[in-house]
């Protein structure tokens, strides 16, 4: 018999108790019992599940939509070439006896370059000029001749046929004067030949002929090449698409082009478009440029690359963001602009040209609203955000809040 007293710790007890005839039926209402005990507990069920709008706010980078002339620009990049250049080859064969300038030289146009041994060349010019002063004075003579034989025909003293051959000498010494002065002329002509000289000005290349060597006329291979590298030119390419775009902004004038040479951090050099090929390459669909540009610092070599812009025209007050604060989803790009209560909002929008990090946004924002640069992948609709200064940014604060602590730290 169990106690009145005693508190069974199974509240179903009873229950059993009760349904005694009914022990499936009394099971089925304790499991009830306790399930709805449970879930009717208080504040438990509910732990952990914290009010979203409770929540920390996320940390995150922020920036100003801004309005500014962006430039129309065609990126591509480019292939230094000299303005001019030229193989020197000797005109006359020879023996080179001296070469007046070092590899690598800077020479003006009429510079001495090489000299060709002269002697052989000036004694055929001696040879002809004395050729050319007996033949002169055979033709005096001729002359002489004809002129008293044309008189002594005519009072009969000779016949006809005697004065015309006169005449004849006469004709035939003056071509021989002349083919006398035409050697004279071809043999001061190879004397001069044996002074090469620099046709316009430029930088030598690598000596091919050293003094010494006997020099063919007219060589396959040259003695030096000189390449003329002011102005120098850089060729690039552009699609054949903006062909019409680039003729239609050089009616305004000629078009500037800027350069950087890729191996340098350098200040770009600034010059114009200076040619465009007539035809555009049907396998490639691209055309031929070439700028021009005044290079005094000598930035730009030949056979160097260079990064080229060509400048079209210039956009008024466009809308541009950092590029980072632009993503790419399902429905295209988007940004999380900052609310007033400090919460974001998805916005889509219409990117354009990028510019030195920079995406103009075409629809979507207007000047001064803010927007997420960094952080976006905690971000959606409505969760409150708090500015996060720039790692640089902090560090001066930082500086700024505890004054003498570069002083310090260098003491230390």
């Amino acid at each position: 018999m169990i106690s009145p007293l005693y508190a069974s710790p199974w509240p179903c007890s009873r229950l059993f108790s009760r349904f005694s005839p009914y022990p499936a039926l009394g099971l089925l209402v304790c499991v009830f019992l306790l399930l709805s005990s449970a879930g009717c507990s208080p504040d438990k069920a509910g732990e952990g599940k914290g009010d979203p709008k409770k929540k920390p706010a996320v940390a995150v980078t922020l920036a100003s939509a801004t309005k500014k002339n962006l430039p129309v620009e065609i990126m591509a990049t480019g292939h230094v070439e000299a303005s001019a250049t030229v193989e020197i080859r000797s005109q006359v064969t020879g023996l080179l006896k001296n070469v007046h300038f070092k590899e690598g030289d800077e020479v003006k146009a009429g510079d001495l370059l090489f000299t060709i041994d002269p002697r052989p060349f000036a004694a055929n010019l001696a040879k002809a000029e004395a050729g050319l002063a007996k033949d002169k004075a055979e033709l005096e003579n001729a002359r002489r001749e004809a002129d008293r034989y044309a008189l002594a025909a005519q009072k009969g003293y000779v016949s006809v046929e005697q004065s015309d051959q006169a005449a004849t000498r006469v004709v035939t010494f003056s071509a021989t004067v002349k083919a006398d002065q035409a050697a004279v002329d071809n043999a001061r002509l190879e004397l001069e030949y044996c002074s090469i000289r620099a046709p316009f000005a430029g930088r030598t290349g690598e000596i091919q002929s050293d003094q010494g060597n006997l020099i063919k006329a007219n060589a396959d291979g040259p003695m030096v090449t000189i390449n003329q590298t002011q102005p120098v030119l850089v060729a690039f390419t552009v699609p054949g698409q903006h062909l019409q775009d680039i003729f239609r902004y050089m009616a305004d004038g000629a078009l500037q082009v800027t350069a950087n040479n890729t191996l340098a951090d350098t200040e770009p050099l600034i010059g114009k478009l200076a040619f465009i090929d007539n035809t555009v390459d049907p396998t490639t669909g691209v055309i031929r440029l070439k700028a021009s540009f005044i290079d005094s610092q000598k930035r730009l070599w030949p056979g160097q690359l260079s990064d080229i812009r060509l400048h079209l025209t210039d956009r008024i007050g466009c809308i541009v963001v950092p590029s980072q604060a632009v993503l790419a989803g399902q429905n295209g790009a988007y940004v999380y602009v900052v609310k007033e209560d400090q919460t974001v909002a998805y916005r889509p929008v219409t990117p354009g040209m990028l510019f030195k990090g920079e995406t103009l946004i075409e629809e979507g924002l207007k000047e001064g609203e803010r927007v997420v640069t960094d952080g976006q992948l905690q971000l959606a609709e409505g969760v409150k955000i708090a500015e996060r200064l720039p790692a640089q940014k902090t560090e001066d604060r930082d500086k700024e809040a505890v004054p003498g602590a570069n002083e310090a730290r260098g003491k230390q």
